[in-house]
């Protein structure tokens, strides 16, 4: 348990507070209490409209990220995500989500959280600032120098990550870090730094808003990306989703349809054949081979659907 912090040293934190970028007072909402609930949320709207073109503006650091992932995922390590509060959500979130999507094992896309599961639902205080915590849960999972880590923060300076991301740059890990203020102290810790300037929040502070969106949007597009590069998709669809309920069986058949322009008899039929396996389904019905060919030849190419079509 950290001892309280003094008068000093929370005076020293609203100093360093009044230089982060989404701490401070955005003068588009100055009236929002004044407002109609319509502007109330048209004022919201166009705050968030000013996410997407700050995340098109580091898409160069995510593709670092992407790649640096990708490569460990090769060589048998992990992407693990860090953070607190808020970021630390987001990353549990995107990473639980990896499994069903792409039929990857829980133990490759890891969340961790500042203050363990319980903190997903309630805050846990003072989790944040005990940067050992951040050490003790990566050493927790068994963290090695194969592993990608992530941390996240919108403020950039919560020592929950930072001791996290220093300890597995000690290591030889590959570290990037997400924050959304320029010079967060975060990227000093990091082998990249992204870094979305998403400017303040519509309310002062609550950076669950446009720095949790613009966090989250990247999140999609490192989990996704890499998962495509590992060959978890055809095209521009989810050949490796994992059909465990009535919702992805459907999808499954229409993926396969999409993917051979079939009719739906054909597509049931092949799934069937295919042990309910849309990557072998789809190979067999593209190439012509029965199900123990397409599985051997998916073998050979790794699990990538295209090279085996092509090939």
């Amino acid at each position: 348990m950290q001892s309280p912090a003094s008068d000093k040293d929370i005076n020293k934190l609203a100093k360093d507070l009044a230089r982060i970028v989404s701490e401070g007072r955005n003068p588009a909402t100055m009236d929002i209490d004044t407002l109609s609930t319509e502007g109330m949320l048209a004022r919201i709207n166009h705050e968030d409209s000013k996410v997407a073109p700050a995340v098109a503006k580091v898409i160069p650091a995510i593709a670092q990220a992407v790649d640096a992932a990708t490569s460990s995922i090769k060589q048998g390590g992990r992407l693990v995500y860090l953070g607190a509060g808020t970021s630390g959500r987001l990353g549990v979130l995107d990473a639980v989500e990896c499994r069903p999507t792409f039929s990857v094992p829980d133990t490759l896309v890891v969340g961790i959280i500042a203050g363990g599961e319980k903190a997903i639902q309630h805050a846990v205080e003072g989790a944040e600032d005990n940067a050992v915590a951040g050490q003790e849960d990566l050493l927790a999972i068994g963290i090695t120098a194969k592993d990608t880590i992530v941390g996240l923060s919108a403020s950039g300076r919560t020592p929950y990550v930072s001791g996290a991301l220093a300890y597995a740059k000690s290591l030889g890990c590959r570290t990037a870090a997400v924050a959304c203020s320029p010079n967060a102290v975060i990227f000093d810790h990091a082998d990249i730094a992204i870094c979305p300037i998403v400017g303040p929040e519509a309310l002062t502070g609550s950076t669950r808003m446009k720095s949790g969106t613009a966090q989250k949007l990247i999140l999609n597009m490192l989990s996704t990306a890499t998962m495509i590069k590992l060959g978890k998709t055809y095209e521009n669809l989810m050949v490796d989703v994992n059909a465990s309920n009535d919702k992805l069986n459907a999808r499954a058949l229409r993926i396969v349809m999409q993917a051979t322009d079939c009719d739906e008899r054909l597509a049931l039929n092949t799934l069937r054949a295919a042990n309910n396996n849309v990557k072998v389904a789809i190979l067999m019905l593209l190439t012509q081979v029965d199900s123990a060919t397409a599985l051997d030849k998916l073998q050979q190419h790794q699990g990538y659907l295209r090279n085996a079509a092509e090939n």
